[in-house]
């Protein structure tokens, strides 16, 4: 639920910046609520308004201070914040004994089920506002985990490793501006050798290739914003 939460803050929250203090503290709790609210539709967890209620309330209470002139706007966010969580293990407490059905929505299982997608979305989210060109060896070190994590297929992991070195001693000896485009293309056809182990569902776990390769793609993607 957390985790959601924190999808929430990152996908949802920039979208819209309201002026007043009120609105703002609102959006706030609604971008951090919807995301919870559809997990926990998906697992089957009962309690979603009462959950939703302890995400919205404490901001409505601090704000009664800021109201009176005691508070400022960065108070009633970080407040929001810290009441938000005693609220949450309230419910869950006071709950703990009611279990539900997890939903058979095919739209919100289809969310559902697309959790390491979003955590990539969320974690790339800031290269879409400040896009970066990472250093070549990130490519290596991506490699390498395939190369300690990965099941079977030794020798194609190490293949595919020695490409990736080739491409990083390119990326040296090349001009800046062709390093750029090469270090993008090694980051898109990292996401390609993504999406086959998750459509063959092999060498690493399907949520790994899943979200690495979504991670890979953004990367990508904008990298070549800054080559243009």
């Amino acid at each position: 639920m957390l985790v959601a939460m924190l999808i929430g803050m990152a996908l949802l929250g920039p979208l819209w910046t309201p002026v007043r203090v009120e609105v703002a503290a609102l959006w706030m709790a609604a971008s951090m609520s919807v995301p919870m609210a559809l997990w926990m539709r998906y697992r089957g967890h009962g309690r979603i308004f009462e959950m939703c209620a302890a995400m919205f309330v404490p901001y409505l209470v601090v704000l009664v201070p800021y109201w009176l002139g005691v508070l400022d706007g960065h108070a009633v966010e970080m407040g929001g914040h810290l009441l938000m969580l005693p609220a949450m293990i309230a419910v869950l407490v006071r709950y703990r004994h009611e279990h539900g059905t997890p939903s058979t929505n095919p739209v919100i299982r289809a969310l559902g089920e697309r959790w390491p997608a979003a955590i990539a979305l969320a974690a790339s989210f800031d290269f879409w506002q400040a896009p970066l060109v990472p250093p070549v060896w990130t490519l290596l070190l991506c490699q390498a985990a395939y190369l300690c994590w990965g099941r079977r297929a030794p020798r194609t992991l190490l293949v595919v490793f020695g490409l990736y070195a080739v491409l990083a001693v390119a990326v040296i000896l090349v001009s800046p501006h062709t390093g750029v485009l090469l270090i993008a293309l090694g980051w898109g056809a990292h996401a390609i050798w993504d999406l086959v182990h998750h459509v063959r569902n092999a060498v690493v776990p399907r949520w790994w290739s899943e979200f690495c390769g979504v991670f890979d793609l953004v990367i990508a993607v904008t990298i070549l914003m800054v080559w243009f």
